[in-house]
């Protein structure tokens, strides 16, 4: 590789790039929102029944749901007076999902 291929490679990566995956990351570094993400990989649910299935307060559930949405990780709709979750990012789920079975081959 060259100097002016590395140079390309370096600058690749603006701050906005380097930003947002440093958040992405930062989202995926909480077990809380690890558990919920793996949950919402497999079906979408309402508030009530993640705390149910992790045994989580609703409100600290809100809480995760609520920076998980602000990345853009969860999408939500409404039913009713209920309000489901489910994910909404492939690509991250697919990045969670080869880290736990990395995890568990270690």
């Amino acid at each position: 590789m060259n100097d002016e291929q590395l140079e390309t490679i370096v600058t690749d990566l603006d701050e906005e790039v380097l930003f947002l995956v440093s958040q992405t990351f930062k989202a995926l570094g909480d077990p809380t929102r690890i558990r919920i993400l793996h949950l919402l990989s497999k079906q979408e649910y309402a508030v009530h029944e993640i705390g149910e299935h992790l045994n989580l307060k609703q409100s600290t559930v809100s809480h995760q749901l609520r920076f998980l949405k602000n990345m853009r990780l969860v999408k939500f709709r409404r039913e009713g007076t209920t309000i489901y979750y489910t994910q909404d990012d492939e690509h991250v789920m697919a990045v969670l999902q080869q880290m736990i079975e990395h995890t568990k081959h270690m």
